[in-house]
């Protein structure tokens, strides 16, 4: 078998370790996927009444119509939250000095990392479903089509590609689980800060600039737009040109990492 071949066979490998450990700990997984439908349902039955009315066109209490405007932003946060489970889960391997062991093991090096993003893809992919299941059933209204619906589930694969990376590094540099958790919660909020949950038109002026040129702020307005059935070029190329930056330091950054990292 040439290098390419031994590659995709150890990361298969990998893959399937991560998902024994994702089976062992299933609350693990229902806690990622619990907090956005816990953001989902405070921001629409508590607030949507009142932040709906506060939407361009939108009458007083149509919580319906809010409910259409911040499900991106709940579908980001889903992958952001599972990336940052991530970064605790690659934290606790390199604490324990598995890693450490993989590497002087004849496996491909590039395997052992490979194998916590797969396993991170298939949970977040079960969370943006949970996510999208939960707003239909509370009234998600969409006219996209199903060129739309791929480009939007397409979108939201690489940006949990490129966060995962980041999160994989974020984790590896950590000198512990603890702080492999705190270090990457600025992602889970920066929907708020951008226009997850309200228009960044209505925010102060220096605020509004940070929201506009944040990297999740065009994701969001791309996939509102696709659920609209009209996506905008002009928000699309911004989203793939932040979720290309940041896999790629997320890459290089973990693979530099790997190599040069020890257990503490």
């Amino acid at each position: 078998m040439n290098g390419s071949t031994y590659a995709v066979r150890d990361s298969v490998t990998m893959l399937r370790r991560n998902l024994k450990h994702i089976a062992r700990y299933p609350s693990q997984t229902l806690m990622l996927i619990g907090l956005p439908l816990l953001f989902l349902l405070l921001f629409v039955y508590v607030f949507g009444g009142t932040m709906g009315a506060g939407l361009a066109g939108a009458p007083a209490g149509r919580r319906g119509d809010y409910l259409t405007f911040i499900t991106p932003g709940i579908l980001v946060m889903a992958v952001a939250s599972v990336s940052i489970s991530t970064a605790v889960s690659v934290a606790t391997d390199m604490k324990g000095g598995i890693i450490d062991r993989f590497r002087t093991m004849a496996i491909a090096k590039v395997s052992v990392l490979t194998g916590h993003v797969l396993g991170a893809m298939i949970q977040t992919s079960l969370a943006i479903g949970s996510v999208l299941g939960v707003a239909f059933l509370l009234g998600l209204e969409t006219t996209a089509s199903v060129t739309q619906w791929s480009g939007l589930i397409g979108l939201l694969a690489v940006l949990s590609f490129a966060m995962t990376w980041f999160t994989v590094a974020l984790g590896l540099a950590s000198p512990n689980p603890e702080t492999a958790s705190n270090w990457p919660m600025i992602l889970l909020f920066l929907p708020f800060v951008g226009s997850g949950f309200v228009p960044v038109d209505s925010m102060p002026t220096a605020l509004r600039w940070f929201a506009e040129n944040q990297p999740f702020t065009p994701v969001m307005n791309t996939v509102r737009g696709l659920l609209a059935g009209s996506p905008d070029a002009s928000e699309a190329l911004p989203s793939l040109g932040w979720c290309a930056l940041i896999g790629l330091t997320g890459y290089l950054w973990s693979r530099r990492l790997y190599r040069t990292r020890t257990a503490n």
